[in-house]
């Protein structure tokens, strides 16, 4: 084989070549240049701002750190992951984390795809409702949080005053003393401040479905379910997942409502993941298992939203 042979069998493939020379073409023209140096400050100021702690925050996970003994700063690796996928108190952290998400996510889509049929219907005041539903939504975390602390209240709870009036309870509960009901509330909680956001982007999708496939479909002699599930459904398969991905995001992730109302409790019954990064940082001061613990939850948020996306792109896209 000559040199000539050589370097055509290992010549570069021509998309990556084609690539590079596209690149090498935009960079030269000077308007190019000239947006580079126009952003460079918001870019330096976004790496300091946000590359410059997730890098740190990462070097630290790398280290014994704890701030009772803040001088004995160690190098260990892996050491602090190892300690945290070993320790049964993640797998139950996690567990707990599993189940809300699960859960919450399945209530949120249900209930927002039940609220959307209804608003695509058209009745007086149909409009302002669609806006009262974003209410619950734009509410923030804590404030909901410690709304739904005042009806789980033991003492004047409205929702004890509720059930005991229809009967259903003898006597005034702490729902949020018992580990069912504990993390029962907080999925009711979650639940009642996203679906409306769930609703407004089922709404958006099913005001796109064609009113001609109905027209079609009954035309045929297709009952409603059947026009459900062989037109609404189809149609509503990117909002779907673009629900699915949002709100598992938010369901794992979910902390601002643990703390107003559960703080974990009782017992661990709603400690989840990203709890238990708090309570291992802020509370117990060791840094090192907490950059951890913090990197494990995005790298658990990060392999959801390759699946999810994986599964998105797989579906294709409709024409309108």
């Amino acid at each position: 084989m000559d040199a000539a042979q050589a370097r055509e069998r290992w010549r570069a493939p021509q998309p990556l070549v084609a690539c590079l020379r596209a690149f090498g073409a935009r960079w030269a023209s000077r308007e190019t240049r000239f947006a580079y140096v126009l952003n460079a400050p918001s870019l330096l100021t976004l790496a300091l701002l946000v590359g410059y702690p997730i890098g740190y925050s990462l070097w630290v996970s790398l280290h014994h750190y704890d701030l009772h003994r803040p001088r004995d700063f160690a190098l260990v690796g892996l050491q602090n992951y190892v300690d945290i996928l070993g320790d049964p108190q993640f797998w139950s952290a996690l567990g707990v984390t599993s189940v809300f998400t699960v859960v919450a996510v399945t209530f949120i889509v249900v209930f927002g795809l039940l609220i959307a049929l209804l608003l695509n219907r058209s009745f007086p005041g149909c409009r302002f409702v669609r806006a009262v539903v974003l209410i619950p939504w734009a509410m923030p975390p804590v404030v909901n949080g410690l709304m739904w602390q005042w009806i789980y209240d033991p003492k004047i709870g409205v929702l004890n005053a509720i059930l005991r009036s229809l009967g259903v309870i003898d006597s005034y509960r702490g729902w949020l003393a018992q580990p069912l009901s504990a993390l029962g509330g907080l999925i009711v909680a979650h639940t009642w401040n996203e679906s409306g956001l769930a609703a407004i982007i089922f709404l958006g999708a099913l005001q796109r479905i064609p009113t001609d496939l109905y027209d079609a479909g009954r035309v045929d002699g297709c009952r409603a379910w059947q026009l459900f599930s062989h037109i609404t459904l189809p149609w509503l398969s990117q909002a779907l997942m673009i629900v699915l991905i949002l709100q598992t995001m938010l369901a794992v992730r979910v902390f601002d409502l643990i703390y107003v109302l559960t703080a974990g409790g009782p017992g661990t019954a709603t400690t989840t993941v990203t709890w238990a990064t708090f309570l291992t940082t802020f509370e117990n001061l060791d840094f090192g298992h907490g950059s951890a613990y913090a990197y494990l939850v995005a790298l658990l948020t990060l392999l959801l939203s390759v699946v999810y996306f994986h599964l998105l792109y797989q579906r294709g896209e409709f024409d309108a």
